[in-house]
């Protein structure tokens, strides 16, 4: 028999060494090669959390090639001598944005129908980042044919809406507070600097080149501040944009598979990207 899908686990050399990747290969692809970033504050998160293999498994049965990366993790907030040595020490950006063209041009050599790049949360905001550097820089590389984004968020400082911040429940009312979220951001850029350069966050820089987008948001989660400017952002710029905020779901739902919140958000990719 032949199976619905393979997968390989293996490495793409980067910047500063080997980057791991993990490949679903569907037996009958029907889409373009997604590129998967996973969430996680940009301080947590690998290739066998449920955002990265539950989502990539469940889009390759449903015939979309997927890659997951296991990028560089940033500093964690607070405690940032944790982890800064050995081979996958934590960085701050552009480390993980970096890794990432790095791996795009080496799967999109091999994408005979192209790649389109994605991710969730903290993912979602890397995706963008290099979808920015791909789309303006003029490196010789195809550009994304498309770009997924999966409740996150893009902007150095959390926009405030207080609609929005009210509507958060359980834990999140203090992990995702404004000032939790942006001092995660901060540890993330590392520099002032930095958080102002649009490789770590895409929001309020030009995004004119970008191509097609779906943004699927959680309704009841603080980020959806940023996901909602980053979409007025994209519509000002006149990219075709598909925007789905999910009724009464929570951030992070990509994390739990079975419910149906994920499952209704991987089939909407799923279509979604095919269509590319």
């Amino acid at each position: 028999m032949t199976p619905v899908l393979t997968l390989t686990d293996a490495v793409v050399e980067g910047p500063d060494g080997a980057v791991p990747v993990r490949w679903y290969r569907p037996a009958c692809p029907v889409a373009p090669t997604l590129l998967w970033l996973h969430g996680g504050g940009f301080f947590r998160g690998d290739l066998d959390q449920p955002e990265s293999d539950a989502v990539a498994t469940a889009l390759a049965e449903r015939g979309v090639p997927v890659v997951a990366v296991g990028y560089r993790l940033g500093p964690v907030p607070g405690m940032p001598w944790v982890g800064r040595s050995g081979a996958r020490a934590r960085r701050p950006a552009p480390a993980a944005h970096d890794e990432v063209v790095h791996v795009y041009r080496s799967v999109a050599e091999r994408a005979a129908r192209g790649v389109v790049l994605g991710g969730a949360s903290a993912g979602a905001c890397l995706a963008a980042a290099v979808t920015g550097t791909l789309t303006s820089t003029g490196l010789d590389i195809p550009p994304p044919v498309g770009t997924v984004l999966a409740y996150g968020f893009f902007h150095a400082r959390l926009p405030r809406d207080a609609g929005v911040l009210r509507s958060v429940r359980g834990h999140r009312r203090l992990t995702h507070a404004p000032w939790a979220l942006d001092a995660a951001n901060r540890a993330y850029a590392g520099t002032e600097r930095m958080r102002t350069d649009r490789r770590a966050f895409s929001g309020g820089h030009p995004v004119d080149g970008f191509p097609p987008t779906l943004m699927v948001d959680a309704d009841l989660d603080a980020m959806r501040g940023s996901g909602e400017q980053f979409a007025a952002e994209l519509t000002a710029a006149s990219v075709p944009l598909d925007r789905r905020v999910l009724a009464g779901s929570r951030h992070a739902f990509l994390n739990h598979p079975g419910t149906p919140d994920f499952t209704t958000a991987v089939d909407h990719i799923a279509t979604w990207t095919a269509a590319r």
